[in-house]
């Protein structure tokens, strides 16, 4: 939407030099500082709250946690508004951090992590108990205090992308998974036990039914599904490292699947000694019959394809560092592929919390 349509019903008709370039935030705001141009005797405050907030809808999380909410009231009330936190989208930020060779396998800044706690409690504290979405990127590195401040205060939630778990304890991640009972998807990490996180799931979140797994999927990891999640109706293993009998367990045991994703995935099939294992360029009948049942089935195996590529260089484990930034964001099941970030570019893989 161009600024000017946005505020004729404000009787304002503003227009900007057609050479002009500049952003949609910036457009906006440009538009706001006519604005008082056209008339000195309108008074910030005196915004009709509407337009603040179609205006706030194109801000970044960075830009709607820096102090603009201090302006005046009606400003703080527009930061307010439940349209603008249906979704906490902190897939821009990552931690400041380093790795090291022991457990958690990262090393994070005290100042980092003081800064994710000072913008989490500005934004949830303007969110009002809204968010029912919550995105962190691969590479910020939670506590165990950031996700249970973050729980009790977003208790609606009914879908949560957490790709890295390095820092949260299993004490921490069953305490938030119990406040979130109406959770319905999730977005994490390969772990080293999957049990207690699926029985905390299958015991505290009745609606659950999608799950994706960034990283390798082992034949524990979906015995685990088929015990505490077997009505599971949506599981995403896109570039992800799975033997063809795990995947075989996965379609014969989770009888509710509707969809399944194993999108440029390393398939390996392991055959009976001393044959050694191989890499699967195609999927045989029986799988193909199997899988069958499925209303949306979606699998890459193409020597042609980037991904699958990078999945063979890497070994299977995928190094999201490497790509671009949206990449890991990508999922070709609509309802958990992520929208990127469209108000704020940023080279180098996100803004650091330094």
């Amino acid at each position: 939407m161009r600024s000017y349509d946005l505020f004729q019903n404000c009787n304002y008709s503003v227009r900007l030099p057609p050479s002009t370039v500049i952003s949609q935030t910036e457009r906006d705001l440009w538009v706001v500082l006519k604005m008082e141009e056209y008339s000195s005797e309108r008074r910030w405050e005196d915004m009709e709250l509407d337009i603040l907030v179609r205006i706030f809808k194109t801000f970044n999380i960075i830009e709607l946690t820096s102090g603009i909410s201090r302006v005046c009231s009606t400003w703080r009330l527009a930061c307010s508004d439940p349209m603008l936190w249906k979704t906490l989208d902190l897939g821009l930020l990552r931690s400041n951090y380093i790795k090291i060779p022991s457990a958690p396998f990262v090393w994070v800044s005290d100042s980092s992590d003081r800064r994710l706690m000072r913008l989490l409690k500005v934004a949830l504290g303007l969110s009002h108990g809204s968010i029912t979405c919550l995105i962190f990127h691969f590479n910020l590195y939670l506590k165990d205090e950031h996700l249970i401040y973050t729980a009790e205060r977003c208790p609606g939630l009914k879908r949560l992308v957490l790709p890295a778990w390095n820092r949260i304890t299993k004490g921490g991640i069953r305490k938030a998974i119990r406040i979130w009972e109406d959770l319905e998807s999730m977005t994490m990490p390969s772990i080293g036990y999957p049990p207690y996180i699926m029985e905390e799931i299958g015991k505290s979140c009745k609606n659950f039914t999608e799950l994706k797994l960034m990283g390798p999927c082992d034949i524990i990891f979906a015995s685990t599904l088929a015990t505490w999640l077997p009505k599971l109706k949506v599981l995403s293993l896109r570039c992800s490292m799975l033997t063809k009998e795990v995947l075989i367990s996965i379609l014969d045991s989770l009888m509710d699947l509707e969809v399944l994703n194993i999108s440029h995935c390393m398939l390996i099939e392991v055959p009976e000694p001393p044959a050694s294992k191989r890499v699967l360029r195609e999927l045989d009948e029986t799988i193909i019959e199997k899988a069958s049942r499925l209303r949306e089935f979606y699998f890459c195996l193409e020597d042609s394809c980037i991904m699958c590529q990078r999945m063979k260089a890497d070994e299977g484990l995928i190094r999201w560092y490497k790509y671009e930034e949206w990449s890991w964001r990508v999922d070709e099941v609509s309802s958990l592929s992520l929208a990127m970030e469209q108000h704020v570019e940023v080279a180098g893989g996100g803004i650091v919390l330094s």
